[in-house]
């Protein structure tokens, strides 16, 4: 059982930068597909960021403002959010994969964003944007 509890949310203007980050507690951590999903009132949750060793996805709503990263040897999962907007504002969770996840296209796979792909879930932590 991997037990997985998220911090770091919180509220910010528009522009603003925000870190989250969730501690792992399992021993296998490092060797399996990890990634933050956040859902906003009256919508499904999506996908945000994933990472396995040595690859990252971004949904695209994110790309090139969100960073997502991990140590090891701590065991813990971050997900660095930079001109954060108003659409960002949810409910921000972590999710672990029980082993690799990733999805495959034209010969080329990168870490899964399915939620149905990830075995763990934490409770999550609020991010709000105001403009």
């Amino acid at each position: 059982q991997v037990q997985l509890v998220e911090s770091g949310g919180g509220s910010v203007q528009a522009g603003e930068s925000l870190n989250v980050s969730c501690q792992a507690s399992a021993d296998t951590y490092g060797r399996n597909t990890m990634g933050w999903f956040r859902q906003a009132p009256g919508k499904e949750r999506e996908g945000v960021a994933s990472i396995t060793p040595g690859n990252t996805r971004y949904a695209d709503g994110v790309k090139g403002r969100f960073i997502i990263s991990r140590d090891n040897a701590k065991r813990i999962l971050y997900l660095q959010m930079n001109s954060l907007k108003p659409e960002d504002t949810a409910m921000y969770y972590c999710a672990a994969a029980s082993g690799l996840r990733t999805e495959c296209r034209g010969g080329s796979c990168f870490p899964s964003l399915k939620g149905t792909d990830f075995d763990y879930w934490g409770q999550g932590t609020q991010v709000t944007v105001s403009s």
